[in-house]
């Protein structure tokens, strides 16, 4: 999900929930801490220089359960963001203390913000040797096609 998204969603919501990848939701005492631009400068595996930027948030739980985030306060924080950092419309990643300080991608489904697992991936697998993967075809899809069945002396 980009900024633009998220800050389309807000305006027409009227309570924040943020919900982790396995099912629990965010107590609803949460405060956004940060929203910042993450950069990063890096060469991959293949010799390759690369460049990303995230739009950073920071979700954190305190003993503080009398105040709420609301969408417009958040939504302010965002504009404020905007105009102090320029930020630009990039994807969301948002960070959440567990065990560690995990980070996620962002989604939005049944009037709930979605924190969704994110995976590490080699960007030079063709530097690094590693195959591409193959599509898993069905041996019943190809005699389907009529490429090659029993008796029609393909085989």
């Amino acid at each position: 999900m980009i900024l633009s998204e998220v800050k389309t969603l807000l305006k027409h919501t009227s309570k924040l929930e943020f919900k982790l990848p396995n099912g629990e939701l965010v107590p609803s005492h949460f405060h956004v801490t940060e929203v910042g631009k993450v950069s990063k400068h890096f060469i991959d595996c293949g010799g390759v220089e690369r460049k990303e930027e995230v739009v950073n948030f920071q979700l954190w739980n305190a003993d503080d359960y009398d105040h709420r985030l609301h969408p417009e306060k958040l939504l302010e924080i965002i504009n404020l963001s905007e105009s102090k950092l320029g930020l630009s419309n990039s994807v969301i990643e948002v960070e959440y203390q567990g065990e560690t300080i995990g980070k996620f991608g962002l989604d939005y489904s049944d009037g709930t913000f979605q924190l969704t697992s994110k995976q590490t991936d080699c960007l030079a697998k063709e530097n690094c040797g590693i195959p591409e993967e193959k599509p898993r075809v069905k041996l019943s899809e190809v005699q389907s096609s009529g490429s090659c069945s029993p008796g029609s002396g393909c085989c």
